[in-house]
């Protein structure tokens, strides 16, 4: 069974908490082009390897929650909200959905296309779906 987090006078446990979001966050930071890549010294942009870091954070504080200090509860929830500002910004339609298809071409039909009223409210739903993720407390 796990246990519990206990006193700590150190802080050793909270400073390792805090470093481990933070290592996270700068990994997600990084794929979403706010960082240089260390190995290219550019900023470069993948989302789905974003999502996956944003995702592991959102796992951290469900999973940790009723267990961590105020300090620790307020850096995490923090760091994921600026993490998913900064991936809508980066471009992601919608932290739920971020595959390549989906980020990388746009499902809007062209000048002179005609879509049937059937296609445009499938279109609509699954837009929908696309924002249906909650990331909340």
């Amino acid at each position: 069974m796990a246990e519990i987090q206990k006193a700590d006078p150190s802080g050793e446990m909270t400073r390792r908490f805090i470093e481990f979001v933070m290592m996270q966050a700068q990994n997600a930071a990084m794929f979403l082009g706010e960082i240089p890549n260390p190995s290219t010294g550019r900023g470069e942009i993948n989302l789905d390897l974003a999502k996956v870091f944003i995702d592991q954070l959102e796992m951290l504080s469900l999973k940790t929650r009723g267990n961590l200090s105020k300090d620790e509860e307020d850096i995490l929830a923090n760091t994921l909200t600026q993490l998913r500002l900064s991936f809508v910004r980066a471009g992601g339609l919608g932290v739920a959905n971020t595959s390549p298809s989906a980020s990388d071409s746009d499902s809007r039909p062209g000048p002179g296309t005609s879509t049937s009223p059937a296609s445009e409210s499938e279109n609509e739903a699954n837009s929908r779906k696309k924002f249906s993720k909650s990331y909340g407390s």
